[in-house]
């Protein structure tokens, strides 16, 4: 299992616009990706439904983790999307 731990630098958090490209970039990156929260909640983070659910805010801590082989590199620039301000 490879998994990423990221803080989320979106000011409005994992809300509609950033919750969206997120989930996007994760349907198109090719490996299943799964999202925990500081609650220990676990969603597909493909599913946007699923992202907003979880009521992720800015400065929250994640976990992005992977079964799939080869999601080294996916994992990373999924990091960095979270990490940076998606709500512009």
């Amino acid at each position: 299992m490879t998994s990423r731990t990221v803080t989320i630098g979106s000011k409005v958090g994992l809300h509609a616009r950033p919750a969206s490209i997120f989930a996007q970039a994760v349907g198109t990156c090719g490996v299943t990706v799964m999202l925990t929260d500081s609650s220990d909640k676990t969603v597909n983070a493909a599913s946007i439904l699923s992202v907003l659910s979880m009521g992720i805010e800015f400065g929250d801590t994640v976990t992005l983790t992977s079964d799939d082989d080869d999601a080294d590199t996916a994992l990373d620039s999924l990091a960095e999307l979270l990490a940076s301000e998606l709500d512009n």
